[in-house]
């Protein structure tokens, strides 16, 4: 947007052609002949000619010099003069009118139904009197411009344009080129480009005005108002208001002043403001935000204080008071910070004596990014919390409170060529354990892990190398677990085959891994192995072919195709029962892993195999759009061997602890999935797992989603896992009418007859405001559940007050719509 100032470098010569009346020289007291009333008479005052000399006559195209103003350049022209012929009229001109102007330049124009004056010195426009000067327009129904100090009076209807900014109101003086003056009892309107605050967001127009005693102009884009509101509602009859004895706004730094004001809804104060600066554009902004605050059985009532410090474009900082009805006063802050090679953020909490558990309660975080160099990358992610039951208490939000390992690793990423990259590993984990009668195994650590990989894919004759190597230190907090350093080398060479209608791949390659344990000899079997070599020889070949037809479903013309792929997978039996499981644990089973060459994660186990994988695909795709609008897939392992590799292991004494029951059978699980596209509103999304062996369904998914607009979702969903999860979950937002909107989620467990997870909201958008009110329920053991309540006031490019369930609900309901654009809380992270 530009401002209310235009530079006169580029509109020099540049305004539209107005006729002047001729004026002759006559005595300055002649008496003035007005024009009729149907004649608009133009007066052009132009830079950079020299008057006239003393007793000339005034030519048609005679130009006057503005008087000087330091302005800032905007590219936009005049706007053309009225069209309507002149007439000419007797005008007084002074003998003497000075040629000496200010060094200001640009066109001024002044048009009116009546204009007089005297030259060089004043003019007196009357009836639809405008006043241009480059894209800023001030009309009235009368009108004084006084060249020589660049001032205009302006008296009945003023109004003072300037693209989508807009002043009006009974009375105004301005110095032109200055921006110095005063409007009385004004209403305005400024409309100014709001920058995202978060990486993809869109750059939008932000409008905020308000209505004044008097509003002072005070140079370019500055403003002081007397007496006065500003809202981002409309400014007839605003919902919302900051109310101000004293409000000054600075649209160079976007930023506004509020001196003994008050933060007005729907004519009800709600807090005080002394003093306080707020953002005119929805950018962060130093000073108190306003408070957040909520409900939950783990905490109490819930209030948040914060305090943001913008301390620079690339520093910031929240502080955030938090006292809980429940547990005391916990101190928190955030840190965060950019440069061009690096970012990163700090968060502490401290509460000093939990009420409830009489424990000092402290949380700390730290995550940093940064490219050494060009190729060399590193990171850190650390974090620490006081005791195992720190997120179920002080969390109401289920993403939180159910962590159970808080990582703590520093990498090394180099990637200095295009076919090979390396990387340096440091990790570790704490662990959190609130369930004694459930304790959660800590996972090991990795002290450090050095990783090599390449790919070739271009070598003679059409074949690709890949290599994959690991080294790494395991070491756990356990004295009954083994420490151990393994080494993994695993070279592949590939000869990949592909056509328009078909592809073959066949692969070889070697896994080579080297284990030194560290066992108590005193307290482990001899016959466990310390040292442990093994090399798997592996052989794959991957086929596929795909037809394509023209078919016609449902009175609709598609392309059909099917796709029939074959995989074959052999690796050596290798005895592994000795390995500890450091990393590994086995792929949850589905189509990825149909084609995956091990069954595990991880690098303890390689699984033998001796096996061929059969799968076929069916899709049909718009041949105007190409969208899939239908998937259909199926798919089935055969095993010519028994399963001998699995995750069983022998523990000290050399007994087999059983972790899993290797397969017999010779045929696996059958997988079949459907998707589709229904209509543009409507999706059909599911996956079935049978087991033909024991006759009976493993898992079942079924997701049916409609959504027909912006916030109109529904979302129906089944999961079955035989002997674990029975579940049936409905979700879906909704407008209810009238500017009223609903949301909920429901999970119900069919096995365990109960809810484990419920929340329902209710949100009015109010056009430069929404509240939201909503609850949460969600169990977080099998006895134990959390509640929550959120009540949110948000206005729009202003603040957030209250606890915002956005980021819950947007997590929990598919195809959710925040009814209002973003607004400008900076608590750390948008919502």
């Amino acid at each position: 947007m530009a401002p209310l100032v235009v530079s006169p470098e580029l509109v020099r010569g540049a305004g539209a052609k107005a006729a002047v009346k001729e004026a002759p020289a006559v005595a300055p007291k002649a008496p003035v002949v007005e024009a009729p009333a149907d004649a608009r008479e133009v007066r052009r005052v132009e830079a950079g000619t020299p008057a006239a000399p003393p007793g000339a006559a005034l030519p048609a195209s005679a130009p006057v010099q503005p008087p000087a103003a330091p302005v800032r350049p905007a590219a936009a022209a005049p706007l053309p003069a009225s069209a309507a012929p002149a007439v000419a009229s007797p005008t007084p001109v002074r003998p003497d009118a000075t040629t000496q102007a200010p060094a200001a330049t640009g066109t001024t124009e002044v048009s009116a139904l009546r204009i007089s004056g005297t030259r060089a010195v004043e003019l007196v426009a009357d009836g639809d009197a405008e006043l241009q000067r480059g894209e800023m327009m001030l009309t009235a129904d009368r009108l004084v411009y006084r060249e020589p100090s660049d001032e205009a009076l302006a008296e009945g209807n003023v109004r003072l344009r300037q693209g989508n900014d807009e002043i009006s109101g009974p009375s105004a003086s301005l110095v032109v080129g200055d921006r110095v003056g005063a409007f009385q009892s004004p209403r305005y309107s400024i409309t100014r480009t709001r920058e995202p605050l978060e990486e993809g967001d869109e750059p939008r127009q932000v409008t905020g005005g308000g209505q004044a005693d008097v509003l002072y102009f005070e140079g370019e884009n500055q403003y002081r108002a007397q007496n006065s509101t500003w809202s981002t509602c409309r400014v007839e009859d605003p919902d919302w208001y900051i109310k101000a004895r004293e409000l000054t706004l600075d649209y160079d730094r976007e930023v506004g002043v509020a001196k003994g004001g008050t933060v007005v809804f729907m004519d009800v104060p709600l807090f005080w403001l002394p003093w306080a600066e707020f953002p005119l554009v929805g950018q962060r902004q130093s000073g108190l935000l306003p408070p957040t605050f909520g409900s939950s059985n783990k905490t109490g009532f819930d209030l948040t204080t914060p305090y943001y410090w913008n301390i620079a474009p690339n520093y910031d900082a929240t502080l955030s008071p938090r006292w809980m009805s429940r547990r005391g006063l916990q101190l928190g802050g955030e840190f965060r910070y950019m440069g061009e090679s690096y970012r990163g953020e700090v968060r502490g909490e401290y509460l000093a004596r939990d009420n409830v558990s009489g424990e000092q309660r402290t949380l700390g975080s730290l995550q940093h990014q940064q490219w050494i160099t060009p190729t060399l990358y590193g990171s850190l992610d650390l974090n620490a919390v006081s005791d195992d039951e720190y997120f179920e208490d002080m969390s109401s939000r289920v993403s939180v409170a159910s962590k159970v390992n808080l990582l703590r690793e520093g990498q090394l990423i180099y990637a200095g060529s295009p076919w090979w990259q390396a990387s340096a590993l440091v990790q570790s984990y704490q662990t959190l354990s609130p369930d004694p009668d459930n304790p959660v195994v800590t996972p090991y650590r990795r002290l450090p892990q050095l990783k090599l990989n390449a790919s070739r894919p271009d070598l003679m004759g059409g074949a690709a190398f890949d290599l994959s190597s690991e080294y790494v230190r395991f070491e756990h907090p356990l004295d009954s677990r083994p420490d151990a350093t393994r080494t993994t080398a695993y070279p592949q060479v590939s000869l990949p085959v592909q056509g328009a209608g078909y592809f073959v791949t066949p692969k070889l390659g070697l896994h080579h891994t080297r284990y030194d344990i560290d066992r108590d000899r005193q307290q482990t079997s001899p016959a466990l192995r310390n040292s442990i070599s093994r090399s798997v020889p592996i052989f794959s070949i991957d086929s596929g072919l795909i037809f394509e037809r023209e078919a016609s479903y449902f009175g609709r013309n598609f392309v059909q195709t099917l796709e029939p792929r074959l995989y074959y997978l052999n690796a050596a039996y290798r005895r592994q029962d000795d390995i500890p499981l450091f990393d590994t644990t086995r792929y949850d089973f589905g189509f990825a892993q149909l084609f995956a060459e091990n069954l595990y994660t991880g690098g303890d186990r390689i699984a033998d195999a001796n096996q061929l994988t059969a799968a076929v695909t069916s899709r049909l795709i718009d041949p105007e759009s190409g969208a899939e609008r239908m998937r259909v897939l199926l798919g089935q392992r055969y095993y010519f061997e028994d399963q001998r590799v699995s995750l069983n292991y022998l523990d000290n004494n050399g007994n087999v602890v059983n972790v899993e029951t290797p397969r017999t059978s010779r045929r696996a699980d059958i997988l079949a999935g459907v998707g589709a596209r229904l209509s543009e509103d409507t999706s059909f999304e599911s996956l079935w797992q049978y087991n033909p062996r024991d006759y009976w369904t493993e898992r079942f998914n079924a997701t049916f989603r409609y959504q027909p607009g912006f916030a109109r979702a529904l979302n129906l969903s089944y999961r079955y896992a035989k002997d674990i999860l029975r579940d049936v979950d409905v979700s879906g937002q909704w407008p209810l009418g009238g500017g009223w909107y609903g949301v909920t989620r429901l999970t119900h467990s069919l096995k365990d007859k109960r809810l484990t997870e419920a929340i329902g909201g209710i949100e009015y958008d109010g056009g430069c405001w929404v509240v939201r009110v909503a609850m949460h329920r969600f169990a977080t053991s099998a006895d134990d559940v959390t509640k929550a309540f959120f009540v949110q006031l948000e206005l729009n490019d202003l603040a957030s007050i209250g606890s915002s369930p956005v980021s819950l609900i947007k997590r929990s309901v598919p195809g959710y719509g925040k009814i209002n654009e973003p607004g400008s809380d900076r608590v750390f992270g948008l919502e």
